[in-house]
């Protein structure tokens, strides 16, 4: 587990001045709705790196971000990739799931890098609803859109959830010799049963870009526990190479290398994890406890063993509350957009009605880890102002 002893809270115990980051303004009336979090130890790390002549490109800093990240998440391998988009298709990639008649299940509410990398890495995705309870894959959706060419499932952990009949779709899928890949970007810190979400399957990816809850600007990470899919993944990212400074090349890869620029940021906020995987449960919990009787709200089921990356609500009007919110300085954002209805793939259609729901119902509350108690008065007492609670 990483070290955190540089993320304690204040001697007064006062929460909303945990691991404040040093560009972070109190007096600022605007609550964004996500931003990134980095203070002086990434600064530091940084500036002793650079200071240290070493190379730039992937290197020792990667791989010890990747043991970290590996050691957090109880799994054996790790590799990092430049961003969570690519750790999908190096996936698919390592899998060899390439061809056009190769069919992928996907949720229809997920971002649309989910579907976007299966189409990169030359298969189909196929679309299917996703549960009304948790916003994830739907498994009696998801066996209605079984082929005898289907090769794999990507299975979104939407805001760090598992679908409630998480349990049948993985029995299902390994009956079936169905790969299951767990696309995990917004799931660091959650887990189920005991183990990290993402370890399920026979990858999971991780997503560090700019809001994640440990973010290197960009980047992405693979993990497993099988070691032949670990050497393909490796591979993948470094033209199919199994050294560098060699071109010889024994297995299809691109370059989707990281940087040790970007390894030293990771390596800061990893060891900052912890902490906020406890800031943002308690401030999803705040957001409950404080709005649960507002009958026109509808909070998803959360245990609590996971970490929300959004503090996601449901509400009969999304636009008016919105326009309310940023008229009294909070951003929000809109749920994404039913995957299956976008220009791309334009299968208006096909059938997703608890995807409808969610698109025409949710909206995204602040919900960076970094929320000061007195942010989130501000926002739940505008949103009982708003419905005249």
């Amino acid at each position: 587990m990483p070290d955190t002893k540089n993320q304690k809270p204040t001697k007064n115990n006062n929460s909303s001045n945990i691991d404040k980051p040093i560009f972070f303004l109190p007096f600022m009336k605007f609550i964004d709705q996500h931003k990134a979090w980095v203070d002086e130890h990434e600064t530091q790390a940084l500036l002793e790196f650079m200071q240290g002549g070493t190379s730039l490109s992937e290197g020792k800093k990667t791989k010890l971000f990747a043991k970290n990240l590996a050691e957090y998440t109880q799994t054996p391998f790790c590799s990092i990739y430049a961003n969570g988009t690519m750790t999908l298709v190096g996936a698919l990639m390592a899998l060899g799931i390439t061809q056009k008649e190769d069919e992928v299940i996907v949720p229809a509410y997920t971002m649309i890098a989910t579907a976007n990398a299966v189409v990169m890495a030359g298969a189909t995705p196929i679309f299917a609803d996703v549960e009304r309870e948790t916003i994830c894959l739907d498994f009696e959706n998801m066996k209605a859109q079984i082929t005898p060419r289907t090769k794999a499932i990507m299975l979104v952990s939407i805001n760090g959830r598992y679908p409630k009949q998480i349990d049948a779709i993985l029995e299902y899928c390994k009956k079936h010799k169905i790969f299951v890949i767990e696309d995990a970007a917004q799931s660091l810190g959650s887990w189920y049963k005991g183990k990290h979400i993402g370890s399920y399957g026979c990858m999971g990816s991780f997503s560090f870009s700019m809001p994640k809850i440990i973010t290197t600007g960009q980047g992405g990470a693979l993990i497993t526990s099988n070691q032949e899919l670990y050497r393909n993944i490796k591979l993948v990212k470094n033209f199919g190479r199994e050294k560098d400074g060699t071109d010889k090349q024994v297995f299809y890869g691109v370059n989707f290398k990281f940087t040790d620029i970007q390894a030293v940021i990771g390596i800061e906020q990893l060891k900052k994890l912890p902490l906020r995987v406890t800031l943002k449960r308690r401030n999803y919990k705040m957001l409950q406890e404080r709005l649960h009787d507002i009958e026109e709200i509808e909070f998803i089921d959360t245990p609590d063993e996971i970490t929300p990356w959004f503090n996601d609500i449901i509400v009969p009007d999304v636009v008016s509350l919105q326009n309310f919110l940023k008229d009294n300085g909070i951003g929000t954002r809109h749920f994404y957009p039913a995957l299956h209805t976008q220009k791309r793939y334009g299968q208006t259609d096909k059938s997703c009605p608890n995807v409808d729901f969610f698109v025409k119902k949710g909206i995204c509350l602040p919900s960076h880890a970094q929320l000061t108690e007195e942010e989130l008065e501000k926002v739940i007492n505008t949103v009982r102002k708003f419905y005249k609670k």
